[in-house]
Formats: structure tokens, C-alpha cells, sequence
């Protein structure tokens, strides 16, 4: 039978790990764990599961930290998962059907459905909300990307639907919101300096009003109540704030 293997990349995550964990425990052959430095108990709580448990504190991004990652793992296939997330049973059942066919160059997308704020969202552009998760662990892998990475897929590569829902429990209250974004602003800009990009201000102000447009209204997000309008708005937000921080990045070039 082909061998599976859970990768994770975390840090600071002991209010979410053990959940996570406890969707997979009793059914994949290795769990991975590449840590950037937590300064909480992740470590004790990973060791307790028999995670394989590493640090890497040298940041070069997500796309490299999950790179890393992998390069640990010693099973057939692996199945990435963030600690915010939970496998379900349908899920569980459908990639063991995908593990045991074994079929070769295909990967495989999870869709996930996220909670934020209280409740599930499912319109406002994030559901089914596909992420390609599950492959042979020789066959592909992620990019460099610094922020909002993916798996690149070879020319070669077919990819095919899972079935059952991969249960994201994303932000947790607005802190939580702000933290994660201003990140996720920081590294977005990084990059696109790094590539010689640059924007204006204005570009901050029509990309912004662009999305939340596409999501509340294209999307369908007033259908997920108020927190529909809340994360179209925080969307909105975070998308003039990765603008307006390339502007700041690259004014005077």
C-alpha cells in the first residue's frame, strides 16, 4: 500500500494543533512538522501526536519553508494541512481512495470551507475554494512564492476534485484579522518590489473598491450576513494596504 504523510509548516499554533491533529492521527503513516520558532508549547503538543518535529528559523518565505518541509518527508504521498484546519471523515475517505489507486502525475484539490468570525462562509468567493493539497510526494511540489503560495503543478500533472470538506477555522476575532494581513501586506509587497513592480496610491484605492465590489456583490457575500459585509470590508482593506505599501516601498525610485 502506498505510505502518506501530513506535512505542516507552524509557529506560535498550540491553540489549534491538537485539533488539527486529531483529524489524522489514526489513519496517516508520518506526520511532518517544520516549526520557524515558536515561543509557545507546539513543539510539546507535536511530540505528543509523533510528529517528526523541526525548526527552521531562517525565514525566506512560505514557498521555501514548505520546500523544506518536504524534503523531511519519507511516505509515498503527502497532504498538506495549516493547523487552522480540520480533515473530515468524507475527506479522510476520499484521499485514502486516491492514496490506494495510486495513479500516476495526478494531484489532488480539497475543497475547503471556512469559518470566520462565528460562521461558515459559503459565498463571497471562498467556497468551495479549491487548494491543490494532496500529490506524490516525488512528483511536485510548492514555488518560491514569499506569501500566498502554491503547488506548482508539472506540464505533465493532472489534478482532480476530492470529495468531503476541509474545515478551515480562520480568523478569530479582528486582532487576529489585522495581524495576519499586515503580514500577508508586508510579504505581498516584498515581492512584487523584488519583481521591479510598483503602484500609486490610486491603484490602492481602485484595486480596493474593485474587490470589495467583486466580493459582497459578484460574490454573493451579503449572503453570509454580517460577516459577509465584514470580510468584504476587511478584504477591501488589506488590498489597499498591500498597494499603499508597495507605494511606500518604491515612491522615491
Amino acid at each position: 500500500m502506498p505510505t502518506l504523510s501530513v506535512a505542516m509548516i507552524v509557529k506560535n499554533e498550540s491553540q489549534d494543533l491538537a485539533q488539527c491533529l486529531d483529524s489524522v492521527k489514526d489513519w496517516v503513516d508520518e506526520i511532518v512538522i517544520l516549526d520557524s520558532g515558536s515561543t509557545d508549547n507546539t513543539e510539546e503538543i507535536a511530540r505528543a501526536y509523533g510528529a517528526k518535529f523541526y525548526v527552521n528559523t531562517d525565514w525566506q518565505g512560505f514557498g521555501k519553508q514548505r520546500q523544506l518541509a518536504q524534503q523531511y518527508v519519507t511516505t509515498d504521498y503527502v497532504l498538506w494541512l495549516d493547523a487552522d484546519e480540520r480533515v473530515t471523515q468524507e475527506l479522510r475517505q476520499s484521499i485514502q481512495t486516491a492514496v490506494q489507486k495510486n495513479e500516476e502525475n495526478v494531484l489532488y484539490k480539497i475543497p475547503r470551507l471556512s469559518s470566520a468570525f462565528g460562521r461558515e462562509i459559503r459565498h463571497s468567493g471562498w467556497y468551495p475554494g479549491y487548494v491543490v493539497r494532496l500529490y506524490q510526494t516525488h512528483f511536485a511540489g510548492y514555488g518560491d512564492e514569499l506569501v500566498h503560495e502554491y503547488v506548482h503543478i508539472p506540464a505533465n500533472g493532472t489534478v482532480e476534485k476530492l470529495h468531503g470538506d476541509l474545515k478551515h477555522f480562520t480568523y478569530k476575532n479582528i486582532h487576529h484579522y489585522l495581524i495576519k494581513s499586515a503580514n500577508y501586506a508586508n510579504a505581498w509587497a516584498e515581492q512584487r518590489q523584488a519583481q521591479g513592480k510598483t503602484a500609486s496610491l490610486f491603484d490602492g484605492v481602485t484595486h480596493g473598491l474593485s474587490c470589495f465590489v467583486k466580493m459582497y456583490f459578484i460574490k454573493a457575500g451579503f449572503l453570509d450576513g454580517k460577516q459577509g459585509f465584514l470580510l468584504a470590508v476587511l478584504a477591501s482593506h488589506y488590498t489597499f494596504v498591500k498597494y499603499a505599501d508597495l507605494w511606500v516601498r518604491t515612491k522615491t525610485q
